[in-house]
């Protein structure tokens, strides 16, 4: 038997809520690893008529976590972000999202300003593969097609103001 969002959102839940740290969100990436891939989910959530960017599609009520799909169909570049005092996991399901981390060259003051970073490292995500942001891990990641993608988020991030940071080249920051 396949993984329904309903059967997803209950393992999820019960990870969580055993451990509610990195440790629990480990889990919970190895568990959306098995996921991304499982013929049964990817119908269910990714049918020909979920076009949407974002699209939440499963928020707890006890825990705040949030499932997402996220459906791109064009190129784009994010500005390097964190998500403030939260923690988010990706998920590719189709395509590739090619994913850069950063640390700060100049931290902001506050959390409501925005710094200068740099790249540290870039890796790609292909079908099946999750990746953990902890809260305050820099990344942004860079889409050259179309691509689909679940993100489990430690509480939906529409509800937070995204602050995004300037890269600056590493010749540049020395």
């Amino acid at each position: 038997m396949g993984y329904t969002l309903k059967k997803f959102a209950s393992e999820c839940h019960e990870i969580l809520a055993a451990d509610p740290g990195v440790d629990g969100r480990e889990k919970l990436r190895d568990l959306l690893k098995r996921v991304l891939v499982d013929s049964t989910f990817v119908a269910e959530n990714f049918s020909e008529s979920n076009d949407a960017p974002r699209s939440i599609l499963y928020e707890d009520d006890k825990l705040g976590f949030a499932i997402c799909s996220h459906v791109y169909k064009r190129e784009a570049m994010s500005k390097p972000h964190a998500h403030g005092a939260h923690w988010a996991i990706y998920g590719q399901v189709a395509g590739q999202t090619e994913m850069f981390d950063y640390e700060f060259v100049d931290a902001p003051a506050t959390d409501d300003d925005s710094g200068t970073c740099r790249a540290t490292r870039s890796y790609v995500l292909k079908p099946g593969d999750a990746h953990l942001y902890n809260v305050g891990d820099l990344h942004a990641p860079r889409r050259e097609g179309a691509t689909k993608l679940v993100r489990v988020e430690g509480m939906n991030l529409d509800k937070i103001k995204r602050v995004y940071h300037e890269e600056v080249k590493a010749d540049a920051a020395d």
